[in-house]
């Protein structure tokens, strides 16, 4: 059974509509990432999961339980952790774990050894006495992902994570959720740092205009938008007359010549599926007399993949 599903998911307003139909299934224990343009639906899509917005029609249910309709039961199961935490001036982060703590209705010695537990985990004890609005962009997003893990919730809903992070922030953020993942959380994460994303998730969703264009696994979102290998070559001297002679190569199926600053580069596409011996295309120049001074191969990825599936348009 899936732990997350939505059936027919809508949400408009007014006359726009920011979710149409939305078909979602996420496994117990899948590390899901959502992928699409700002404005695209996800924010959406994850606020009404967490119970916060009421879909104008179609159906959403976690741990079996409906959205809209069973709430109550649905929270125990959930943690949401937004792109942005509220300001809590005169409050210092142990406070503000005790005082969420208590809304779980977590209280006396157990309150303590989880919220010592959240702040081991997200690595926050040193700042345990610090207020919250003095810490860094980093550490308030850390602190906001302790606060979810205080009643140990199954699912983690997390819209952006290290949306404004730096490079270091963003790192200590990943390795929290590698964590997270091994311990068992079914997670659906949003974010625009598509390779984090490659490394974090099992299965990913890619959604435009409110419509989920794409589900699956990463090596199967490359193969719907079929990107083959690409070789960029430069030669010293007539490009032209090489990209005539690589494009009678078996199994080279697209040849381009682009001004590169270090010369005229040939961009080769080839085909996955043929026999073609990469070994073969300088073969192939050298005994035609060209002399080779650049050739590497393009690594296709989440990214390249992402701006082929979408064409960037929102409502």
């Amino acid at each position: 059974m899936a732990m997350i599903e939505t059936v027919n998911l809508t949400k408009r307003y007014g006359d726009l509509v920011a979710l149409n139909n939305l078909n979602l299934s996420v496994r117990e224990g899948d590390c899901f990432g959502f992928i699409g343009p700002n404005g695209a639906g996800k924010t959406t899509t994850i606020k009404i999961l967490a119970t916060l917005l009421k879909p104008s029609s179609g159906q959403a249910t976690i741990n079996g339980l409906t959205v809209g309709y069973q709430n109550r039961q649905i929270r125990p199961f959930i943690g949401y952790v937004p792109d942005f935490m509220g300001a809590y001036e005169d409050m210092v982060v142990l406070e503000y774990l005790e005082f969420f703590a208590a809304c779980y209705g977590i209280h006396g010695e157990q309150r303590s050894r989880v919220v010592a537990d959240v702040l081991e985990l997200t690595d926050l004890g040193y700042k345990a006495n610090a207020e919250v609005n003095s810490l860094s962009r980093g550490m308030q997003q850390r602190l906001s992902v302790a606060r979810v893990l205080l009643h140990d919730p199954a699912v983690l809903l997390m819209d952006e994570p290290a949306s404004g992070l730096d490079p270091r922030a963003r790192i200590e953020m990943r390795e929290l959720l590698k964590e997270l993942k091994r311990m068992g959380k079914t997670i659906i994460i949003s974010s625009h740092i598509l390779k984090e994303l490659a490394e974090l998730c099992n299965v990913v969703g890619v959604i435009e205009r409110g419509e989920l264009i794409f589900s699956g696994t990463v090596p199967e979102l490359m193969r719907r938008v079929r990107i083959g290998r690409v070789l960029h070559v430069r030669v010293a001297e007539r490009s032209g007359d090489a990209a005539k002679l690589l494009h009678k190569i078996p199994g080279v199926i697209q040849v381009a010549v682009v001004d590169a600053e270090a010369g005229s580069q040939i961009n080769l596409g080839l085909d996955e599926t043929g026999v073609l011996d990469v070994g073969d295309i300088p073969a192939r120049l050298l005994n035609a007399g060209f002399r080779i001074t650049h050739m590497s191969e393009e690594q296709a990825d989440l990214e390249t993949a992402f701006m082929r599936l979408t064409k960037g348009l929102v409502q």
